[in-house]
């Protein structure tokens, strides 16, 4: 990537109104299930110090805290943060959140003992300034978790759907290059002992027809929120229409709901 060809910051800003746009907290608690599932696998044992990158609204770094560990979270979208302080302090629960950006994480070297990304570091647009700072910031000997969209997979359609209307900016690599073992096994390797991967199902269930999820999705998820903000009146009408092509097509319900698996890559390392 030509860094000389790109505005970072005129990104950077972007992604942030971007995240910061709808309500990712909604959505993320519906795909609770699926983060407990993820960090079930993880394994926390008591007194783990464990990082959560792009952290959302503390879906995983507050029930890590109650399993025990030491926990932060991460994020670039400062309302997302605040509604992470609200619900751990809701619930209990000791956890610290930062505002911050997974290219430059406000940390020391070898702070944690497991770092996490679930669907979130990918969307940084330089992923090898990110693989570094997962590494640095991890201990020699811990664990590096993530688990990152692939192309193929139902959210690659999404996404793919979504840039169609709104074109991501040139120069910066898809995110969806984080679900290619290849990709990232290069990204990852300096500095890893260990490198382990293995494609998994993210379960979307919804309550409602794909219609109204796909209104759930203008409404609460900022990519898709600030892609329709941008349209004309006929442009939304043909967003709307061609989102819920996709999820009527990859919909497994039949009684008026939505099920749809959506493809992960779960990727873990250790740093050596």
């Amino acid at each position: 990537m030509n860094e000389q060809a790109i505005d970072l910051n005129t990104i950077k800003a972007a992604q942030k109104a971007t995240w910061s746009s709808g309500n990712y907290a909604v959505v993320a608690k519906i795909l609770e299930a699926g983060a407990l599932e993820f960090l079930e696998r993880v394994g926390i044992e008591p007194g783990t110090r464990l990082l959560d990158v792009a952290c959302g609204a503390g879906q995983l770094a507050i029930p890590a805290a109650k399993a025990g560990a030491i926990a932060s979270g991460v994020d670039i979208a400062p309302n997302l943060i605040e509604q992470a302080r609200a619900r751990a302090e809701a619930e209990g629960v000791d956890v610290r959140f930062d505002e911050g950006d997974a290219e430059s994480l406000p940390y020391e070297d070898s702070s944690f003992d497991v770092v996490v990304s679930l669907i979130g570091a990918m969307f940084a647009p330089r992923p090898d300034v990110v693989a570094a700072e997962l590494k640095r910031v991890c201990r020699p000997g811990g664990r590096i978790v993530m688990g990152n969209w692939t192309r193929d997979g139902f959210v690659g359609a999404f996404f793919k759907t979504i840039a169609g209307y709104r074109p991501p900016p040139a120069g910066i690599p898809s995110p969806l290059e984080w679900g290619d073992e290849a990709i990232v096994g290069e990204r990852l390797n300096a500095g890893i002992t260990e490198l382990r991967t293995e494609r998994r199902s993210y379960v979307f269930r919804y309550p409602f027809p794909p219609r109204d999820v796909v209104e759930y999705f203008i409404t609460y998820f900022g990519p898709t929120n600030q892609a329709y903000a941008a349209l004309d009146e006929n442009g939304r009408e043909s967003f709307r229409n061609d989102l819920e092509k996709i999820w009527t097509a990859a919909n497994q319900s039949h009684n008026g709901s939505t099920l749809v698996e959506a493809e992960y890559l779960e990727v873990t390392a250790v740093r050596g």
